[in-house]
């Protein structure tokens, strides 16, 4: 069995809906297919519970008023059949009455989670009368039946895996339903994957159920070699390693979040990123394979800010680099980039919520220099030591400007290099045209 997962913009309008289930359903095979909220709902619902917040109800009511008026009308254009047509209106209707039901609740963070689950199960509920309507056998499967977090707020694989195969056992369908994002978490309350949202919940089933390939829906043809935005001419790549498509997705490639294809590297079953809007192009292959064909693709990763820590008693001291780190820990922000000397550390940060008391907490260490508006550009590919050349092609692709940080060696698959955000747009070029022309 594959598993399909379709984001919001697959699923944006009625037309979008029908044509996501002709391509579920055209080769006749069993499927477990994965739905986004429709392309806006997320937001509108959003913006809903942030008026519920500041007691602003008249706007949430208009929000609320918008977001009905925008499905009763993609229910005439979906339905032919009037009974599945009432039949899911009552659903939404359900739905809608909840959410009016929050402008008389206390708001807090449960509340909203519950709120912004409802745009998966609207589009599903959506989906799944079409299909039903068109003849098809379809069940929708409610993600809060199997998909659960654990104490820790990680997915409780135990416990998604015997549900699946229990579920999965007491029916036999063709299309198997059911909603990308939302989850129960340990204590049994509405929650969320939060990283990767519904491409999480696909890698998760995948993994679980250990389906023969999860395909990744979006409207472009697979990850590609540079951003389109900035540089003509990218092309999509056909292969990537699980790591290589990691590193791509944390320095900047939005196709993907950099953790969400986990599972699936774990349970090894091979990731295909494909095109709703031309469905016969090849996308791109994820798998545990690694094809030694040197630079593969760039990303850039915006809003980074880099810290210089200098200070003569890192010389020959042992523990230096542990207190420096135990900063950054201590304020629960990560570190991208990291080159050392002898009396001085460099680093990248691309959250800056506790920038000033981690900048106090670094002067008690040392010198401390900052440079904001800064941009991470991650070269990937099989770079490994024994390889000859790439990090020097990189470098002689930037010789014309200043580069302000080089990392090389933590990874064999990427180089990663340091610009100010006014360099990216030349850089990204520039590397095209040295590494892949």
């Amino acid at each position: 069995m594959k598993v399909l997962k379709f984001g919001g913009t697959s699923v944006g309008t009625p037309q979008r809906m029908k044509d996501v289930t002709a391509l579920v359903t055209a080769d006749g095979q069993q499927k477990f297919v994965v739905l986004s909220a429709m392309s806006g709902t997320t937001n509108s619902l959003v913006e809903f519970a942030d008026y519920l917040y500041k007691r602003n109800i008249e706007s949430a009511s208009n929000v609320l008023s918008t977001l009905r008026h925008k499905y009763r009308k993609h229910l005439e254009e979906l339905y032919t059949s009037d009974p599945i047509r009432e039949e899911v209106h009552e659903i939404l209707k359900d739905i809608f009455a909840f959410l009016k039901g929050c402008s008389q609740k206390e708001m807090t963070p449960a509340l909203e989670r519950a709120i912004l689950a409802q745009g998966e199960l609207m589009s599903t509920n959506m989906v799944a009368g079409y299909m039903r309507q068109e003849g098809i056998d379809v069940v929708l499967i409610p993600a809060f039946d199997f998909m659960r977090l654990n104490d820790l707020g990680d997915p409780n694989h135990t416990y998604i895996r015997q549900r699946l195969n229990e579920l999965l056992a007491e029916s036999n369908h063709m299309i198997y339903l059911t909603q990308g994002f939302i989850c129960l978490n340990a204590e049994g309350n509405i929650d969320n994957l939060q990283r990767g949202g519904s491409d999480y919940t696909a890698s998760i089933i995948g993994a679980d159920i250990n389906a023969e390939e999860i395909q990744i829906w979006t409207d472009i043809d697979g990850m590609h070699n540079n951003d389109p935005r900035y540089v003509e001419g990218t092309k999509p790549v056909r292969q990537l390693n699980f790591e290589e498509a990691a590193e791509l997705a944390y320095f900047g490639a939005k196709i993907l979040h950099p953790t969400c294809i986990q599972p699936a590297r774990y349970a090894n079953v091979p990731v295909r990123l494909l095109n709703t809007m031309d469905p016969s192009a090849p996308g791109t292959l994820i798998n545990n394979e690694m094809q030694e064909v040197g630079v593969k693709a760039i990303a850039a990763k915006d809003n980074i800010t880099a810290i210089k820590v200098i200070s003569s008693r890192m010389l020959l001291a042992s523990g230096f680099l542990a207190r420096l780190f135990k900063v950054f820990d201590d304020h629960k922000t990560s570190i991208d980039m990291v080159t050392t000397s002898e009396v001085g550390v460099s680093l990248t940060i691309d959250n800056t919520a506790y920038l000033e008391p981690i900048l106090d907490d670094l002067r008690k260490l040392g010198t401390v220099q900052v440079d904001t508006n800064q941009c991470i550009i991650c070269v990937v590919g099989d770079m490994a030591a024994d390889q000859h050349g790439y990090c020097a092609k990189v470098l002689t692709a930037l010789q014309e400007q200043p580069v302000r940080m080089v990392c090389y060696g933590g990874s064999t698959h990427n180089v990663s290099v340091l610009v100010s955000m006014e360099q990216k747009q030349w850089a990204l070029r520039q590397l095209s045209e040295h590494l892949f022309k």
